[in-house]
């Protein structure tokens, strides 16, 4: 592990350990945000402020995380909330990893995510799973210099579509339910809008507002 890889690690270590600390402080019987990067950057509370909503939302999103990462982290960023509704997105990370083939990936990362949702069946059985459909991208707009070779080799708007007819998939075969709250995002070319990204992946809060826009009805606003 080189040293950038060991501080990225740290943080999020760090991001783990301060979620067990301040979960026993929540209300429990809430609802929860939780996955990867794709989710700690929905900046909901202050979009809920915006509406006049006094919802109660806690996110559990901690970047650079694959299902692998969540699996060892259950208790920080689902468990220890206790929560009454979850939206999740978790895998992105685990199809962004080119040292395998997308399909071997993708295959991974959906037993994983079977896993993850298993354990919350059994551990909240009364509790509603949301399984959020992942965002498209931007390939060509916004890349930073020298990212583009790889950041969607594997991640790309051909391969993202399928693999959210697979996490739908496995939504039905679980009994939750699977959301495509992407409505609105994209360009005339099917691509994220560049005015919503920052590199071609992650989104300002203007994304974050036309997604929760399409969230309205599975939140109650």
């Amino acid at each position: 592990m080189d040293r950038m890889q060991e501080y990225i690690r740290n943080e999020q270590n760090t991001k783990a350990e301060r979620f067990r600390i301040l979960n026993p402080m929540t209300r429990k019987g809430q609802i929860l945000f939780t996955g990867s990067s794709l989710m700690e950057q929905f900046p909901i509370q202050e979009l809920l402020t915006d509406l006049g909503s006094d919802l109660v939302i806690y996110n559990r999103g901690i970047g650079g995380y694959t299902s692998d990462d969540m699996l060892a982290h259950m208790e920080e960023q689902v468990f220890g909330t206790e929560p009454s509704v979850i939206f999740i997105n978790i895998g992105t990370n685990d199809l962004g990893d080119n040292s395998r083939p997308f399909e071997e990936q993708l295959a991974k990362m959906l037993k994983n995510y079977e896993e993850i949702l298993t354990q919350i069946r059994e551990r909240l059985p009364e509790t509603k799973v949301y399984m959020m459909a992942y965002y498209p991208v931007n390939e060509t707009d916004k890349v930073p210099e020298g990212w583009g070779a790889d950041l969607f080799v594997n991640r790309n708007n051909r391969n993202l579509p399928v693999a959210n007819a697979a996490v739908r998939n496995l939504a039905e075969k679980m009994g939750n339910e699977f959301i495509d709250v992407n409505e609105g995002l994209t360009d005339e070319r099917g691509m994220l809008n560049a005015e919503f990204t920052i590199e071609g992946v992650h989104m300002y809060a203007n994304g974050y507002r036309v997604v929760l826009e399409n969230m309205k009805k599975y939140l109650g606003l």
